[in-house]
This record gives structure tokens, sequence and C-alpha cells, in this order.
């Protein structure tokens, strides 16, 4: 593929798509060609908004499109395995919201078809790509906190409403499939520090019916002793993306590891110093899409990839267990 803009399919008419998909296609000069929502209207109105260059009748007519290099998948977390499965087949690539299924089992089907098929496939964990989090792991790395003791990761988002796909169990909905997939995901990149990967050791959840979790509290251990948390919830008075890295030495505070357009502080503690730092404050959303486009083009190397994905919806699943309910 050559350096030629992206042609981007979009999936539906989520709020989610203006910050994750749009934006960054305006800013990186890439083309949202083609956009399918369950309502045509809906769909049309999103096109007009965002300048989409044509609306498709259904999500089929975009996974099939052969005008389109990518499709960016924002549906329900029930509807991204099957509609991930279904872009595969089609042999296009795949930008998914993650979770990229709504259980482990899913989740290895995915990643076997995408590998079957060689058909990229990217579960889309965006605070990944940012500088931040490589600024993040140079300062542990370096020894500047000293050895790894302890992780809290704090995840929590204003209520939605009594309507959203997240209160709905059939649609794979609940707080540690939404948010707590974030803190999992951290926790377990964070072991590279702490002698591998952790394990979940307990949970916990406030329920909203017989097995959605409107919050969530996850523990786990590392291997060589340290330890993390990772709490989540859905009727938070505000959005907190916030995590604690605590060493020998020290502390780290990323405010907000997920939005640093909103916040890109990282604050350093050693000692008797506390040192405020700032990293980029450009969305993590356009790493991402830069990072991916990289792939499509030249093979470059991504920081995650489908073990990763199948992995961390273990990690979800099992967390889900623990605090006494079913996978999504």
């Amino acid at each position: 593929m050559t350096d030629q803009p992206l042609r981007i399919g979009v999936l539906g008419a989520s709020r989610i798509a203006e910050a994750a998909i749009v934006g960054p296609a305006r800013e990186l000069g890439h083309r949202l060609v083609v956009v399918a929502a369950r309502d045509r209207g809906r769909a049309e109105t999103f096109a007009a908004t965002h300048g989409v260059e044509r609306v498709a009748d259904s999500y089929i007519d975009v996974v099939q499109d052969t005008e389109i290099d990518l499709v960016y998948n924002p549906l329900a977390n029930s509807l991204h395995g099957p509609w991930n499965l279904a872009a595969i087949a089609a042999g296009t690539p795949v930008l998914s919201e993650k979770p990229f299924a709504r259980n482990a089992v899913e989740a290895l089907e995915v990643a076997d078809a995408a590998r079957s098929a060689g058909v990229p496939v990217l579960e889309g964990f965006h605070y990944a790509f940012h500088p931040l989090m490589e600024h993040t792991r140079k300062l542990i790395g370096d020894g500047t906190i000293g050895t790894l003791r302890r992780v809290e990761i704090e995840m929590g988002m204003p209520e939605p409403g009594p309507s959203d796909p997240r209160w709905d169990y059939r649609l794979a909905g609940g707080a540690i499939m939404d948010l707590g997939c974030y803190g999992l995901h951290l926790l377990r990149a964070l072991g590279t520090f702490a002698g591998g990967a952790p394990v979940i050791t307990g949970a916990t959840a406030v329920l909203r019916g017989e097995q959605i979790d409107e919050s969530a509290r996850i523990e786990v251990e590392y291997p060589d002793g340290a330890s993390g948390m990772n709490v989540n919830s859905m009727v938070a008075g505000e959005f907190t993306f916030r995590c604690r890295i605590v060493g020998s030495a020290g502390e780290l505070v990323v405010h907000n590891f997920l939005a640093p357009t909103r916040d890109n502080r990282l604050t350093v503690v050693t000692g008797t110093e506390t040192r405020v730092e700032e990293v980029s404050s450009r969305s993590t959303y356009t790493f991402q899409l830069e990072a991916f486009a990289a792939t499509l083009r030249h093979d470059a190397p991504l920081p995650i990839d489908l073990d990763d994905a199948v992995t961390n919806m273990t990690y979800i699943d099992e967390a889900y267990r623990k605090a006494g309910m079913e996978p999504r």
C-alpha cells in the first residue's frame, strides 16, 4: 500500500467515533469513505456532520466495500466479534473498539480467523500508543521510583442513560467490559517490571440486575510480590482515568492515561522531590491510527497484537468469574 490517504469505512453512528476515528482521520489526512447504521437516517446525519463521502444500506455493504482500506468497528460489545469476523472474511483490515469480542472463546475465533486470512486486526487500546505511556515505562525502567511495589488504577465515568447498551448483558455490557478492560490491560503491561504477568486474586462488584456490574474492584498479584488494583465505576460523578504506580523509592501518578488531551500531566515523587512533567496532549486515537496506517502500508510493528487481545479477554472473563458473574 502506498502513502495515499487511507480509505476508511465506519460501522454505526456512535458517539465515540468522532474522537476515535473522525478527528484522527481528519488530522492525518485520511478519507472517511462510507458509513452505515441500523437507521439510515442516523448514518446520513453522521455523514453530513463528519464529512463521510457516502452512506451504505448495511454493515455488510461496508465491510465488503472494495473501495476501503480498513473498517472501524465501534458497535456494541456483543457485535465486535461478529462484525470483525465479517470484515476478515471480506479481506478488510479492522480497527476494532475494545474489547474486540465478548469473551475469550470468541476472541480466539477472531484471532485465528485473522491469522488464517492474513488480515490485520487491531484492538483499540489507544492509550498504549501515546508517548505518555512510553515515558511512564521509561521512568519505571530506569529506576526512578525504585522497584515496583503497587499499581492502583481508577476508572470512572458518569452514569450512562438507561437505554445505553452498557446496561445490557445481551450486548456484553458491564463496567469491567467497558472500563476494566483498560485497567487489566495496563496492569498486564506493567508486569514487565514486576516479574511477569499478574494473577487476579479477587474481584467484587456492585450489580444492577443479575449480571451487569455498575462498579467493580479487581485485585492482582505479580510474580515478584508486587500487587495491583483496578477500580471501575459507571456511576461516578466525573470521568477519572488515573494510574498511581508506587515503587520502593518513589511513585508516579499518571493523571489521565486514557485521555491526555484532557490532562497530560505525570507527577513524579522521589524522596523529598515532587515534579510535574507534561507529555504530548495530542490524542491517543491519533497516535493509534497513525501506527495502524504504518502497519497497513509498511508492515510496521504494533505494540499490541492478536495474542494480546485474546489474553486480555481471558483476564476479563476471569475477573467476572471472581466477582461471581458469568463472562459475557
